[in-house]
């Protein structure tokens, strides 16, 4: 009579793909008469599939004429009774036969212990008092979330006597076989595999939830809760405290985590204890900048935490982008280039900039100064992208300003791609007649802003990768770290504008971005059409602009961006309007409801003074430091008093105002206009340079 646990091997045995590495390594050391290894050590997170490939490898091990044994550590006692008592049960021996004695006479033995991380407490002993008295023949196979200990590595036998596999993922075409064979439909095959990433058990469950439900489409981790538990259960047994729970909420959410960012989240007298109990988790990985999550792990903490707790979950996004912008900011190079691809990241799940980014392949390039070898390659590119016109006027640009160009080393000294930036302050009339570009941007930048002495202006010109052109989310990754880069670190920055081939195809997510299209700078060449993308930072300044952003990269499904919701529009006033609204705040300073209306209170200088959104104190405080400001010299604090008592604490009238102050009336009046021109130049410095 067939048995039950017959059908269920062969239904496993339907379902199991890939692995095709770690089973053609165990099929030669089962046709070995002395196999070249005892032990085979496998690790991997929970769900990766241990257990499945266990029972693979005891299919195998029979069909060899082996005698397959299996122990799961779950269900026996860590200890050497506990231990051999399990034997003497999986072996099916009488009472009073010892397992030690018997296995020791099975040459054909085939140990295969699962969840070998519960019997931490018998390593030493199985190591070095049970598995030395194992015919020369047995193998043995432990598996478990944890690496094995460093002992076995260590030890001069066991080193040769002892393999390590790291399970990972399936490979894509390995994921696609499983899901197309579980009846999972083949247009949905690809949006499952981006979310989990070739997990095993996440493939296993997903397979289910299609099985149930055959009109299921668009599979979305956080609308699968029950699956998110599951997944969750795999992965984390038990936290031991709260505090650990929030370092983990942390490190899923950074793109990489080291103390100094869990003391910036949870307080120092917690860092070191909470990257310790991190970086021991079996689906956590040590890389050259941190720790970070296995993929489909990050995404399943995620998923969890912004389900169960939405405020919890912001309010870790806005400790982590915080402490990577504090970053950017203090540091320069590669530290900083790894700052900001941590704070683009930040964006990986919003629907408007996934698509255009490429993650996982954070680390394979690099941001270079493009140097005279790299000339020709980059021509090469423009060349067969664009054309001889574009050809010329790359030439051009390398002659005049060489230090625009920037190119994106992979190894070997492989040049991917490029990006070109030009500054507009420096650009000549022969650069204007050479490049066609220039004039329709030129006419936009001076309708739009104005350039003010010692602001910059910059265009970003040009990027492409040197095969996908403009359409790879690779380079668009590196592109976008140039710009964020020069958004932080140029100083006096006005406007930027950004030339953009496909432009429709990018539009929505500029927009997303605050860098709405510029219609009149667009400009045609060698047949193609360029759309240009602009920002105005005078008007948002780079960390007022941060804010918005930090918001916006919470959207988890696309909206209208007019639905929004908007922070008041800061203003970029020209030099006389600003004036004049000095001259007019001064006159109503004590008429909050006047300074209400005053453009001032959307400046720049006004809006660096205040912690949050400016009120009319926050303009009657700046003018009051202004005035203060007069008493630095002696020859300027006469027109302190002048302006004190005019404004501040004023007399009845200016005539009364020059009497108090024993000034002929014409005196006063000359006076008082220097005074309210000091204050003006102090303000306008602010609002050109900001607070210094």
């Amino acid at each position: 009579m067939a048995r039950l646990r017959d059908r269920l091997a062969t239904i496993r045995r339907s379902r199991f793909v890939g692995r095709i590495t770690e089973l053609e390594l165990f099929r030669v050391a089962l046709s070995r008469e002395v196999p070249d290894f005892t032990v085979l050590h496998i690790y991997g997170p929970g769900g990766m599939g241990k257990t499945t490939l266990l029972r693979e490898y005891a299919q195998l091990a029979a069909e060899a004429g082996c005698i397959p044994v299996t122990l799961d550590a779950r269900h026996l006692d860590a200890s050497p009774g506990g231990f051999l008592a399990a034997l003497h049960t999986a072996l099916n021996l009488p009472p009073e036969q010892a397992p030690l004695d018997a296995a020791a006479t099975m040459s054909d033995l085939v140990l295969l212990i699962d969840t070998y991380e519960l019997l931490a407490p018998l390593d030493s002993w199985l190591r070095d008092l049970f598995l030395p008295q194992l015919p020369e023949r047995a193998l043995v196979v432990m598996a478990g979330r944890q690496q094995p200990a460093v002992a076995w590595r260590a030890d001069d036998g066991w080193g040769a006597l002892t393999r390590i596999i790291s399970l990972r993922n399936l490979r894509p075409d390995e994921s696609a076989a499983y899901l197309i064979g579980q009846g999972v439909p083949a247009e949905e095959v690809d949006r499952v595999l981006d979310v989990t990433y070739g997990h095993p058990l996440a493939l296993s469950l997903v397979a289910d939830l299609f099985r149930q439900n055959a009109a299921l489409r668009a599979f979305d981790l956080q609308r699968a809760p029950d699956i998110v538990r599951t997944l969750l259960e795999r992965f984390i047994v038990e936290v031991p405290n709260p505090i650990f729970r929030q370092a983990l909420e942390v490190c899923a959410h950074a793109f990489t985590t080291d103390e100094s960012l869990l003391a910036h989240c949870l307080g120092a007298e917690h860092s070191y204890a909470a990257f310790q109990w991190l970086r021991n988790l079996s689906f956590i990985e040590q890389g050259p900048f941190g720790l970070s999550p296995h993929d489909l792990a990050r995404e399943v903490l995620e998923a969890d935490l912004r389900w169960r707790n939405l405020p919890r979950f912001r309010e870790v996004h806005f400790q982590v982008r915080t402490y990577i912008i504090q970053r950017i900011m203090a540091t320069t190079g590669l530290a900083q280039q790894a700052a900001i691809f941590a704070l683009l990241f930040l964006h990986r799940n919003n629907p408007f900039m996934r698509p255009f980014y490429e993650w996982q392949a954070f680390g394979q390039l690099y941001i270079d100064a493009a140097q005279p070898a790299d000339e020709l390659i980059i021509e090469q590119m423009v060349l067969r992208h664009q054309g001889e016109t574009t050809l010329a006027i790359t030439r051009h640009w390398f002659a005049r300003q060489p230090q625009g160009f920037f190119v994106f080393r992979a190894a070997g000294n492989t040049i991917a791609g490029f990006c070109h930036v030009v500054e507009l302050g420096q650009v000549t009339e022969e650069d204007i007649a050479v490049d066609p570009a220039l004039a329709p941007v030129l006419s936009h930048v001076q309708s739009a802003v104005a350039p003010r002495l010692g602001e910059a202006v910059i265009f970003f010109r040009n990027w492409m990768d040197a095969e996908a052109y403009q359409l790879s989310p690779v380079i668009f990754n590196m592109a976008a770290m140039v710009s964020v880069r020069i958004f932080f670190n140029m100083p006096h920055l006005a406007y930027t504008l950004i030339a953009q081939a496909f432009s429709e195809r990018y539009a929505d997510m500029f927009e997303y971005l605050r860098m709405p299209a510029a219609p009149d700078a667009a400009f045609t060449m060698d047949g193609q059409r360029f759309g240009v993308f602009v920002h105005n930072w005078r008007a948002e300044p780079v960390l007022a602009w941060m804010e918005v952003m930090g918001e916006r990269e919470l959207l988890d499904e696309i909206v209208a961006l007019e639905t929004l919701p908007h922070t008041p529009q800061p203003v970029a006033l020209s030099e006389p309007e600003f004036a004049e609204a000095v001259r007019q705040a001064l006159r109503d300073v004590h008429r909050p409801d006047l300074l209400a209306q005053n453009p001032l209170l959307r400046s720049r200088c006004v809006r660096d003074s205040a912690d949050q959104e400016p009120t009319p104190a926050t303009l009657q405080a700046l003018l009051r430091e202004g005035a203060e400001a007069l008493t630095a010299t002696p020859k300027l604090q006469k027109l302190h008093k002048v302006l004190w008592h005019t404004f501040f604490e004023p007399a009845p009238t200016q005539e009364a105002a020059a009497e108090l102050l024993d000034l002929p009336f014409s005196t006063y009046r000359y006076q008082l206009g220097k005074a309210v021109e000091q204050v003006t130049r102090w303000l306008w410095q602010r609002e050109v340079y900001g607070r210094e």
